[in-house]
């Protein structure tokens, strides 16, 4: 089971938990999980004005050997108006735009999406449970 915790946080709400939003899915191939602004396929959904997030942003899918991968679907611009950054444990490594990289099976850890123009950050935090 891949298990999701997000938080939205901007500059005025630093340190807050609120609102905190969570979703799972099976370890079983196919099995995705999506974070956007389009509420009708994401099962975690940011605020509709927070545009440097795409309508499909991050996507969580299962391979089949129960590898769960992370990518960072290229949205309807060439450029990103966000980062990605991927942390586990002490290491933070940056995601590539329309990249993709595997989590650690059984492991833990955070995805944060960086506006580049404002303070504002997406924080999903993972889980994968064995």
């Amino acid at each position: 089971m891949l298990e999701l915790t997000m938080a939205t946080v901007s500059s005025a709400e630093s340190g807050a938990t609120a609102g905190m939003l969570m979703a799972d899915a099976p370890t079983e191939p196919g099995a995705v999980l999506r974070v956007g602004r389009d509420r009708s396929v994401c099962r975690l959904s940011t605020p509709d004005d927070w545009l440097f997030v795409s309508r499909v942003h991050l996507e969580f899918q299962c391979a089949q050997d129960g590898t769960w991968y992370l990518s960072w679907l290229r949205g309807s611009l060439p450029e990103p108006s966000s980062e990605v950054r991927l942390t586990i444990g002490d290491q933070v490594h940056p995601v590539s735009y329309g990249g993709s990289v595997a989590l650690p099976r059984g492991g833990n850890g955070e995805v944060v999406v960086l506006d580049r123009s404002a303070p504002r950050s997406v924080n999903v935090g993972f889980y994968h449970e064995v």
